[in-house]
């Protein structure tokens, strides 16, 4: 992810393809990063301890906190889509992100 970024670009660009990508700064990408790693190191641990057959509450516990750790990294993902992608695609009159938004957050919720 280059620091080049046209004029035209919104955060949350469209490409040719149709897909879109986030341009999050690199601070905020290797936070996100650290945090997966963390995880996916908690959710081995998990899969370890059911191979050794630990008491189901030592496990259970440890999948609680694997899930939080998601959340974190959800939370975070979302006040940065709020502050940048969907703020830009606002301020470009693409009221559509709102739509989007709430579905979003409604999946999350569930």
């Amino acid at each position: 992810m280059g620091d080049e970024i046209n004029e035209n670009c919104s955060t949350c660009e469209t490409e040719t393809s149709g897909t879109r990508t986030a341009h999050h700064d690199e601070k905020i990408i290797k936070e996100l990063i650290n945090r997966l790693n963390r995880i996916e190191g908690q959710v081995r641990g998990v899969k370890g301890m059911i191979e050794r057959h630990v008491y189901c509450d030592d496990v259970l516990n440890q999948i609680t906190s694997a899930q939080s750790a998601l959340d974190g990294v959800s939370k975070l993902l979302l006040e940065k889509h709020f502050k940048s992608c969907v703020k830009d695609r606002l301020s470009q009159g693409d009221d559509e992100v709102i739509d989007e938004l709430l579905k979003t957050i409604f999946r999350m919720k569930r």
